[in-house]
Protein backbone atom coordinates (compact mmCIF):
# COMPACT_ATOMS: atom_id res chain seq x y z
CA UNK A 1 0.00 0.00 0.00
CA UNK A 2 1.26 3.51 -0.82
CA UNK A 3 2.17 5.59 2.21
CA UNK A 4 -0.32 8.34 1.35
CA UNK A 5 -3.06 5.75 0.78
CA UNK A 6 -2.34 4.24 4.20
CA UNK A 7 -2.73 7.58 5.97
CA UNK A 8 -6.03 8.17 4.19
CA UNK A 9 -7.35 4.61 4.56
CA UNK A 10 -6.87 4.57 8.33
CA UNK A 11 -8.19 8.07 8.95
CA UNK A 12 -5.07 10.03 9.82
CA UNK A 13 -5.40 12.65 7.08
CA UNK A 14 -6.39 13.11 3.45
CA UNK A 15 -4.07 11.94 0.67
CA UNK A 16 -3.49 15.61 -0.17
CA UNK A 17 -2.27 16.25 3.37
CA UNK A 18 -0.14 13.11 3.52
CA UNK A 19 3.00 14.72 2.13
CA UNK A 20 3.07 17.12 5.10
CA UNK A 21 2.85 14.22 7.56
CA UNK A 22 5.60 12.35 5.73
CA UNK A 23 7.97 15.30 5.49
CA UNK A 24 7.52 15.86 9.22
CA UNK A 25 8.82 12.34 9.89
CA UNK A 26 5.62 11.17 11.52
CA UNK A 27 5.50 7.87 9.60
CA UNK A 28 8.04 5.07 10.08
CA UNK A 29 8.24 1.82 8.14
CA UNK A 30 10.37 -0.87 9.77
CA UNK A 31 11.89 1.86 11.92
CA UNK A 32 12.87 4.21 9.08
CA UNK A 33 11.12 7.45 8.18
CA UNK A 34 8.96 7.40 5.06
CA UNK A 35 9.20 10.75 3.30
CA UNK A 36 7.69 10.01 -0.12
CA UNK A 37 3.99 9.48 -0.74
CA UNK A 38 4.46 6.79 -3.37
CA UNK A 39 6.59 4.49 -1.20
CA UNK A 40 4.98 1.04 -0.77
CA UNK A 41 4.60 -0.04 2.86
CA UNK A 42 3.12 -2.92 4.82
CA UNK A 43 0.57 -1.42 7.26
CA UNK A 44 1.46 -4.11 9.81
CA UNK A 45 5.00 -2.69 10.04
CA UNK A 46 4.17 1.02 10.09
CA UNK A 47 4.02 3.37 13.06
CA UNK A 48 2.42 6.82 12.97
CA UNK A 49 3.53 9.26 15.65
CA UNK A 50 5.19 6.33 17.41
CA UNK A 51 2.13 4.06 17.54
CA UNK A 52 1.21 1.05 15.42
CA UNK A 53 -1.65 1.47 12.97
CA UNK A 54 -4.77 0.12 14.76
CA UNK A 55 -7.08 -2.49 13.28
CA UNK A 56 -5.10 -3.00 10.08
CA UNK A 57 -7.10 -6.12 9.22
CA UNK A 58 -10.49 -4.57 9.92
CA UNK A 59 -12.11 -2.74 12.79
CA UNK A 60 -14.47 -4.78 14.98
CA UNK A 61 -15.55 -3.28 18.31
CA UNK A 62 -18.38 -3.87 20.75
CA UNK A 63 -19.83 -0.78 22.41
CA UNK A 64 -22.12 -0.38 25.41
CA UNK A 65 -24.50 2.17 23.92
CA UNK A 66 -25.86 4.61 26.52
CA UNK A 67 -29.36 6.01 26.47
CA UNK A 68 -29.79 9.25 24.55
CA UNK A 69 -27.33 8.42 21.75
CA UNK A 70 -28.33 7.76 18.15
CA UNK A 71 -26.67 5.38 15.68
CA UNK A 72 -26.63 7.99 12.92
CA UNK A 73 -23.57 9.62 11.37
CA UNK A 74 -25.60 12.84 11.30
CA UNK A 75 -26.45 15.02 14.29
CA UNK A 76 -29.55 16.41 12.60
CA UNK A 77 -31.66 14.93 15.38
CA UNK A 78 -29.93 17.18 17.90
CA UNK A 79 -28.67 14.23 19.96
CA UNK A 80 -25.13 12.89 20.40
CA UNK A 81 -24.22 9.88 18.27
CA UNK A 82 -22.42 6.67 19.17
CA UNK A 83 -19.59 7.82 16.91
CA UNK A 84 -18.88 10.63 19.36
CA UNK A 85 -17.73 7.89 21.75
CA UNK A 86 -15.04 6.59 19.37
CA UNK A 87 -11.57 7.95 18.51
CA UNK A 88 -11.98 10.77 15.99
CA UNK A 89 -9.65 9.23 13.37
CA UNK A 90 -11.92 6.19 13.13
CA UNK A 91 -14.61 8.41 11.62
CA UNK A 92 -12.28 9.23 8.72
CA UNK A 93 -11.43 5.62 7.89
CA UNK A 94 -12.25 4.48 4.38
CA UNK A 95 -14.37 2.32 4.26
CA UNK A 96 -16.16 4.14 7.04
CA UNK A 97 -17.10 2.69 10.41
CA UNK A 98 -20.76 1.63 10.61
CA UNK A 99 -22.98 0.12 13.27
CA UNK A 100 -24.18 -3.43 12.64
CA UNK A 101 -27.87 -2.67 12.79
CA UNK A 102 -29.14 0.12 15.00
CA UNK A 103 -30.50 0.85 18.43
CA UNK A 104 -32.83 3.83 18.75
CA UNK A 105 -32.05 6.77 21.00
CA UNK A 106 -34.11 5.40 23.90
CA UNK A 107 -32.57 1.91 23.76
CA UNK A 108 -29.29 1.03 25.48
CA UNK A 109 -27.05 -2.00 25.30
CA UNK A 110 -24.74 -3.97 23.07
CA UNK A 111 -23.87 -2.47 19.69
CA UNK A 112 -21.29 -3.77 17.22
CA UNK A 113 -19.33 -1.47 14.90
CA UNK A 114 -17.10 -2.31 11.96
CA UNK A 115 -15.52 -1.01 8.76
CA UNK A 116 -15.82 -4.45 7.15
CA UNK A 117 -18.75 -4.28 4.72
CA UNK A 118 -18.85 -8.03 4.18
CA UNK A 119 -19.04 -8.72 7.92
CA UNK A 120 -21.76 -6.09 8.34
CA UNK A 121 -23.84 -7.62 5.56
CA UNK A 122 -23.35 -11.15 6.87
CA UNK A 123 -24.79 -10.21 10.28
CA UNK A 124 -27.68 -8.09 9.00
CA UNK A 125 -28.76 -10.29 6.08
CA UNK A 126 -32.16 -11.96 6.66
CA UNK A 127 -30.56 -15.26 5.61
CA UNK A 128 -28.45 -15.34 8.78
CA UNK A 129 -30.41 -15.71 12.00
CA UNK A 130 -28.20 -14.19 14.70
CA UNK A 131 -30.00 -14.14 18.06
CA UNK A 132 -30.44 -10.76 19.71
CA UNK A 133 -31.65 -10.76 23.31
CA UNK A 134 -33.36 -7.74 24.87
CA UNK A 135 -34.50 -6.93 28.39
CA UNK A 136 -37.69 -4.88 28.52
CA UNK A 137 -40.09 -3.25 30.89
CA UNK A 138 -43.56 -2.22 29.76
CA UNK A 139 -46.23 0.24 30.87
CA UNK A 140 -48.93 -2.45 30.84
CA UNK A 141 -49.01 -6.19 31.49
CA UNK A 142 -47.80 -8.46 28.70
CA UNK A 143 -50.71 -10.87 28.11
CA UNK A 144 -50.30 -14.60 28.77
CA UNK A 145 -50.89 -15.48 25.13
CA UNK A 146 -47.97 -13.31 23.90
CA UNK A 147 -45.41 -16.08 24.50
CA UNK A 148 -47.15 -18.52 22.14
CA UNK A 149 -48.08 -15.78 19.69
CA UNK A 150 -44.50 -14.52 19.32
CA UNK A 151 -43.07 -18.03 18.97
CA UNK A 152 -45.63 -19.16 16.37
CA UNK A 153 -43.97 -17.71 13.30
CA UNK A 154 -47.34 -16.31 12.23
CA UNK A 155 -47.30 -13.02 14.14
CA UNK A 156 -47.82 -10.15 11.69
CA UNK A 157 -46.80 -6.59 12.46
CA UNK A 158 -49.04 -3.77 11.31
CA UNK A 159 -48.23 -2.64 7.78
CA UNK A 160 -46.15 -5.73 6.94
CA UNK A 161 -46.99 -8.72 4.76
CA UNK A 162 -44.42 -11.21 6.03
CA UNK A 163 -44.89 -12.65 9.55
CA UNK A 164 -42.14 -12.23 12.11
CA UNK A 165 -39.73 -15.11 12.54
CA UNK A 166 -40.39 -17.06 15.76
CA UNK A 167 -39.23 -15.07 18.78
CA UNK A 168 -38.70 -16.22 22.36
CA UNK A 169 -40.48 -14.34 25.16
CA UNK A 170 -39.47 -14.94 28.79
CA UNK A 171 -41.68 -13.09 31.26
CA UNK A 172 -40.05 -12.44 34.64
CA UNK A 173 -43.11 -10.54 35.80
CA UNK A 174 -46.19 -9.15 34.03
CA UNK A 175 -44.25 -6.04 32.92
CA UNK A 176 -40.65 -7.24 32.84
CA UNK A 177 -38.82 -9.89 30.86
CA UNK A 178 -36.65 -10.88 27.94
CA UNK A 179 -37.41 -11.07 24.24
CA UNK A 180 -35.01 -12.84 21.88
CA UNK A 181 -35.29 -12.12 18.16
CA UNK A 182 -33.76 -14.06 15.30
CA UNK A 183 -34.12 -11.22 12.78
CA UNK A 184 -33.88 -7.45 12.85
CA UNK A 185 -36.79 -5.29 11.73
CA UNK A 186 -37.34 -1.60 12.38
CA UNK A 187 -38.17 -1.04 16.09
CA UNK A 188 -39.25 -4.67 16.19
CA UNK A 189 -39.33 -5.25 19.95
CA UNK A 190 -41.25 -2.04 20.57
CA UNK A 191 -43.72 -2.80 17.79
CA UNK A 192 -44.31 -6.40 18.90
CA UNK A 193 -44.99 -5.51 22.50
CA UNK A 194 -47.15 -2.53 21.58
CA UNK A 195 -49.17 -4.79 19.29
CA UNK A 196 -50.18 -6.95 22.26
CA UNK A 197 -51.13 -3.93 24.36
CA UNK A 198 -47.89 -3.57 26.34
CA UNK A 199 -45.94 -0.50 25.17
CA UNK A 200 -42.24 -0.51 26.04
CA UNK A 201 -41.12 1.66 28.93
CA UNK A 202 -37.41 0.71 28.82
CA UNK A 203 -35.35 -1.45 26.47
CA UNK A 204 -31.80 -2.79 26.73
CA UNK A 205 -29.98 -5.20 24.38
CA UNK A 206 -28.16 -7.84 26.40
CA UNK A 207 -26.47 -9.93 23.71
CA UNK A 208 -25.89 -10.60 20.04
CA UNK A 209 -25.19 -14.22 19.21
CA UNK A 210 -22.79 -15.67 21.75
CA UNK A 211 -21.46 -12.23 22.78
CA UNK A 212 -23.12 -10.83 25.90
CA UNK A 213 -22.67 -7.37 27.34
CA UNK A 214 -22.23 -8.79 30.85
CA UNK A 215 -19.24 -10.87 29.73
CA UNK A 216 -17.53 -7.79 28.26
CA UNK A 217 -17.75 -5.80 31.53
CA UNK A 218 -18.36 -2.52 29.72
CA UNK A 219 -19.80 0.56 31.35
CA UNK A 220 -22.09 2.77 29.24
CA UNK A 221 -20.01 4.54 26.60
CA UNK A 222 -17.11 2.07 26.75
CA UNK A 223 -15.97 -0.15 23.87
CA UNK A 224 -13.70 -3.15 23.36
CA UNK A 225 -12.40 -5.05 20.30
CA UNK A 226 -13.96 -8.43 19.50
CA UNK A 227 -13.02 -11.31 17.23
CA UNK A 228 -15.39 -11.50 14.22
CA UNK A 229 -14.93 -15.29 14.18
CA UNK A 230 -17.24 -15.38 17.17
CA UNK A 231 -20.04 -14.70 14.71
CA UNK A 232 -18.87 -16.42 11.52
CA UNK A 233 -18.47 -19.67 13.47
CA UNK A 234 -22.12 -19.48 14.54
CA UNK A 235 -23.56 -19.39 11.03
Amino acid sequence: MRADALLSRFGYCSRREASLWLRAGRVLFRGSAVTTSSVQVDPHEVTVDGAAVPFVDGLYVALHKPLGYTCSHSQDEGAPTVYDLLPSEWLRRNPSVQSVGRLDKETSGLLLLTDDGYFLHSLTSPRHHIDKKYEYTTTADVPDEAEELFSSGSFLLKGEKIPCAPATLERLSPRHGYLTLHEGRYHQVRRMLAAVGAPVDSLHRLSIGSVSLDSLHLSPGEWIPFNPRLFTDEK
